[in-house]
C-alpha cells in the first residue's frame, strides 16, 4: 500500500480550492466561432435566382457574378440575416453567422458554430419566403409607431450634423410646417446628449428640452432622439457602470475594453448583463418620463465592435448585436441600421447611409427589396439626396434632379425620410416637384398603412420584388421598379435628364399614374418630365 503524506494531500486539496474559486470569479470568455458542421455544397447558377440576405449587397441580388461574404461579425454595415431563398423555391437558414462562396455553378455554405438547414419547400421565392418566415422568423403581430409611415419623417444631421441644439432644432420644424410641408417624425440626432452614455440634453445647448419638446409636439411632431451602447470612458457614468460589472471587458483581462468607432474611443455595455439592460432601459425611460421624448433611434449597435471583448454571458459578436435589436422592442417609436436575426419583429430598418449620387439612388430600390425578403418588412430609405452630410457643404455641389428623384423613390416606399432642408437647397421648380412627391405619398397613406399592419400579421414583405408576385415571368432581375404590396406598381425616374422610362408592366388591368387604363404583361416607354413619379394601380 502506497501512503500518502498528510501534508502533501492538504497541500493538494488546497490548491484545488484555491484554482476551484479562481474559476468561479474569473469572467466568462468570449464565444469562439467553433465549425460545427460541414459546409453545405450546391449546384447553383445565376439563373436560379439566389438572394443572400446582406442589405448592403442588395444591388448584387440576385446573385449574377461570384460573390463572398462571411457574416461572423460582419453585417456589412446594415441589417442581415443568416439566410439564402432563391427563385425555385430553395431555403438555406442557419442559428449562428456562415460564410458562403458562389460560383456560376455552385454555392458553398459553411458555418460558424451552428447547423446549416437546407429545405426545397415550394416551387417560387414567394414559397421560399413563406416557409423561412413561418420557421425562421415569425412575425410578431405588432408593428412600429403608425406615424413613421402616415407621415414623412425629418432627420436633423444634415442641417445642424454635431451642432445639435435647440434653437436650430425649432427653426427647422417650423420651416418644415412654412415650407408646406406636413409635420411627421422628427428625430434629434447625435450630440444632443451631454456624452455618450449621460444621456442629458446638454445643458448649453439645450436650455429648456422640456419647453422644446411641448413646443415639436405642439406643431404635430412625434420626436425621436439618436442614442448608442457606448460609454464615453472619462465620465462619472462609466465609472459607475465599470464598478458594476456593466461594460464589456477586454479579453482576458478585468478592465473595461475600450473600442475604436466613427466617433472616437469609448466604453461599450454589456448586453448580456441583465443589470445593464436595466441601466439602459431606465436612462431612456427617463427621457420619455421627464421630457416627452417619444422614441428612439439606436445607432451604432454593429458586430464588428464586439469582436475582441468579454461579456458577462458568453455571446458570438452577432448575438451581442441582436441583443442590442431585442432591446428596442421596449419603444414603438424605434429605427435601427444595424441589425442581426429579428426579423418579423416590429422594429424599422434604415438603409445605410448612402453618397449624393446616382449610383447610390439606383441601390435604394434593391436594398429596400432585399430588406423585405430578409424579413424586415419595416424598411425605411436613406436620407433624401443621400445621408453622407459633407455632400451638402458646398451648395453648388448640390444636383438638384438628384434629390427630385431621390424624393420620388421614397414617396411610395414603407417610409420616407427628409434630412437636408430641401427648401434650402432646391430652386422653386424642383422644391414644387418634391411637394408634388410628398403629395403623391398623402394620397396612399392609407394604402401604405394597411400594408404595414397586414405585415405585422402575416410577415410578407410590404416592398416586393416583380419577381415574388409573378414567379418565372421574365422579371428575375429587375431592380428599378418594385412593387407595395400586390395593388402598386412603383417606377421611379433613376436616370440623370431621362426625358423617358421604361416600364415592364405585369398581367392584370392597371391604371397609369396619369388615368390611362393598360393591359400587361408588356414592356412601354413613357416620357417623363422632372415632376413625374410613374405608379400604376392594379384593377
Amino acid at each position: 500500500m502506497r501512503i500518502i503524506n498528510k501534508d502533501a494531500l492538504g497541500n493538494l486539496l488546497n490548491l484545488f480550492q484555491g484554482l476551484l474559486a479562481l474559476a468561479l470569479f474569473l469572467p466568462a470568455p468570449a464565444l469562439q466561432a467553433q465549425p460545427a458542421e460541414p459546409c453545405l455544397r450546391l449546384a447553383a447558377s445565376p439563373a436560379d435566382g439566389w438572394w443572400a440576405m446582406v442589405v448592403n449587397h442588395g444591388h448584387l441580388m440576385p446573385l449574377e457574378e461570384a460573390y463572398q461574404a462571411n457574416l461572423w461579425g460582419n453585417l456589412y454595415g446594415n441589417q442581415a440575416q443568416p439566410l439564402l431563398l432563391s427563385a425555385r423555391g430553395e431555403v438555406v437558414w442557419s442559428e449562428e453567422p456562415f460564410e458562403l462562396s458562389f460560383t456560376l455553378d455552385s454555392l458553398i455554405i459553411c458555418p460558424r458554430g451552428g447547423k446549416i438547414q437546407y429545405s426545397r419547400p415550394g416551387a417560387s421565392l414567394r414559397d421560399a419566403y413563406a416557409n423561412a418566415s413561418r420557421n425562421f422568423f415569425p412575425p410578431s403581430g405588432h408593428m412600429p409607431d403608425e406615424a413613421l409611415f402616415a407621415f414623412p419623417q425629418y432627420n436633423t444631421w444634415i442641417e445642424l450634423m454635431y451642432d445639435q441644439n435647440q434653437e436650430d432644432i425649432l427653426r427647422y420644424a417650423r420651416a418644415i410646417i412654412a415650407n408646406g410641408m406636413p409635420p411627421g417624425v422628427l428625430m434629434i440626432d447625435d450630440n444632443w446628449q451631454e456624452y455618450y452614455g449621460g444621456w442629458r440634453f446638454h445643458p448649453g445647448r439645450f436650455p429648456a428640452p422640456k419647453a422644446m419638446m411641448d413646443s415639436l409636439h405642439g406643431m404635430g411632431f412625434k420626436v425621436m432622439v439618436w442614442v448608442c451602447p457606448f460609454v464615453s470612458a472619462d465620465s462619472e457614468v462609466y465609472r459607475s457602470l465599470r464598478g458594476q460589472g456593466f461594460l464589456l471587458r477586454e479579453r482576458g483581462g478585468e478592465e473595461p475594453a475600450i473600442i475604436r468607432w466613427w466617433n472616437g474611443a469609448s466604453a461599450l455595455l454589456d448586453f448580456t448583463h441583465p443589470g445593464a439592460v436595466q441601466w439602459f432601459g431606465d436612462q431612456l425611460q427617463h427621457l420619455v418620463d421627464e421630457y416627452g421624448v417619444d422614441g428612439f433611434k439606436l445607432d451604432a449597435g454593429d458586430p464588428e465592435y464586439y469582436l475582441d471583448v468579454e461579456s458577462y454571458k458568453p455571446a458570438s459578436p452577432n448575438r451581442h448585436a441582436e441583443l442590442f435589436g431585442q432591446f428596442g422592442l421596449r419603444f414603438p417609436l424605434n429605427e435601427y441600421r444595424a441589425m442581426w436575426k429579428m426579423g418579423g419583429q416590429p422594429l424599422a430598418q434604415r438603409l445605410r447611409d448612402k453618397t449624393h449620387s446616382w449610383e447610390d439612388l439606383r441601390k435604394l430600390i434593391p436594398h429596400a427589396l432585399l430588406e423585405g425578403l430578409a424579413g424586415y418588412p419595416f424598411t425605411c430609405p436613406d436620407m433624401i439626396g443621400g445621408g453622407e452630410y459633407s455632400s451638402f457643404l458646398n451648395l453648388e455641389a448640390v444636383d438638384q434632379e438628384l434629390i427630385v428623384r431621390s424624393a420620388q423613390c421614397h414617396a411610395l416606399m414603407p417610409m420616407m425620410q427628409f434630412s437636408v432642408a430641401p427648401w434650402r437647397i432646391l430652386g422653386s421648380e424642383e422644391y414644387q416637384a418634391v411637394l408634388k412627391a410628398v403629395h403623391i405619398r398623402r394620397q396612399f397613406r392609407d394604402y401604405i398603412l394597411s400594408l404595414a399592419r397586414e405585415a405585422a400579421i402575416s410577415g410578407e414583405p410590404i416592398m416586393r420584388p416583380m419577381e415574388y408576385d409573378y414567379p418565372h415571368s421574365g422579371y428575375l432581375h429587375v431592380k428599378d421598379q418594385f412593387l407595395m404590396g400586390d395593388k402598386l406598381l412603383v417606377a421611379p425616374v433613376l436616370e440623370e435628364n431621362a426625358g423617358s422610362r421604361t416600364v415592364l408592366l405585369p398581367p392584370g388591368k392597371w391604371r397609369s399614374y396619369d388615368g390611362k387604363v393598360l393591359t400587361g404583361p408588356q414592356r412601354l416607354t413613357i416620357k417623363v418630365s422632372l415632376e413625374s413619379l410613374p405608379y400604376f394601380e392594379k384593377l
